[in-house]
């Protein structure tokens, strides 16, 4: 036992030696993870408790499970959760396409200058604030404004876009969409270029047209990257962030839009109910902490590919 705790400990040293730079870097890192995600997790606690600022966390007085209870068995449960996975699965089925989609176009593009400038006019929209894309959104979506403009050409009549509860979900996908198409593009487009050329010149031996070997080589060669993104969005399914939300949805369109994290940020931060916020935000991560361990499972079982 002590020969193997000395070799441990000398290949310990030899690798802190050989590598201590890349271990000073990661440093930081560890840190702020430490301080900014661990850290807070104390905080958790007072999902459980009746807490008040006065009290303090230890001082506030237990109250087991009723703020789940309440949450559970409060009017508006089913309203929120309905919401909230209706826009994720819409994200899921329209929104982590098209990137994949985006990617293959670029990377059949053969002019080096249109590329970049398609890139680029992609990328740009994620780099916008997001106050700046719902301001855009709303003006747009205004009677008087561009969408309303493109409807009456086609013979349509005018209205309040973003006051229509029917038209919310579209609106807050095909926006979202917009915004990070470009910049989820860019791991496909790093998968696609690291795919073996040879073996598209094999495929044009064999008498494979552009179409079969997307099919048969371009596909399998970026499924595995594909299916780590789909697990990772799988773990993200039920967080939806409340900035977008609470800066387009009204009380007219509250019956489709609001979700669990905007009416986190009301209960918690505009009622000052610290406990039973906590407890919505424990929920929605321990939902999607199972979303997470459940598809890295079957990806695993299924393909070989997962996390861990």
């Amino acid at each position: 036992m002590n020969i193997k705790n000395e070799t441990f400990l000398a290949q310990v040293r030899k690798d802190w030696k050989r590598n201590h730079s890349l271990y000073i870097l990661v440093v930081p890192v560890l840190i702020f993870y430490l301080i900014f995600h661990y850290k807070p997790m104390y905080g958790a606690i007072i999902a459980f408790k009746d807490y008040t600022p006065a009290l303090g966390v230890s001082g506030s007085p237990w109250v087991g499970l009723s703020n789940f209870t309440r949450f559970f068995t409060g009017p508006y449960f089913w309203r929120l959760l309905r919401n909230t996975l209706l826009i994720s699965i819409y994200n899921l089925i329209f929104g982590f396409p098209a990137p994949i989609i985006l990617a293959l176009l670029l990377n059949e593009v053969r002019s080096k200058k249109f590329k970049g400038i398609a890139q680029t006019i992609t990328y740009l929209p994620h780099f916008i604030s997001m106050v700046v894309v719902t301001g855009m959104i709303t003006n747009f979506c205004m009677t008087s404004g561009l969408f309303n403009d493109i409807i009456e050409f086609f013979g349509g009549k005018r209205s309040p876009l973003l006051q229509n509860p029917s038209l919310y979900r579209p609106i807050y996908v095909t926006s979202g969409i917009w915004q990070e198409v470009g910049w989820g593009s860019i791991i496909y487009l790093s998968a696609l270029a690291g795919v073996d050329s040879e073996l598209y010149e094999a495929a044009a031996i064999d008498g494979a047209g552009k179409w079969k070997q997307l099919i048969h080589v371009t596909m399998p060669s970026i499924m595995p990257t594909i299916i780590i993104m789909l697990i990772l969005k799988m773990g993200s399914l039920m967080s939806i962030g409340y900035e977008k939300t609470i800066l387009l949805y009204n009380p007219s369109t509250y019956e489709t839009a609001d979700v669990i994290s905007s009416y986190v940020y009301r209960v918690g931060l505009v009622e000052l109910n610290w406990s039973y916020s906590t407890a919505i935000g424990l929920f929605n991560s321990v939902v999607n902490c199972a979303l997470l361990v459940i598809t890295n499972k079957i990806s695993k079982k299924c393909s070989d590919t997962s996390l861990w």
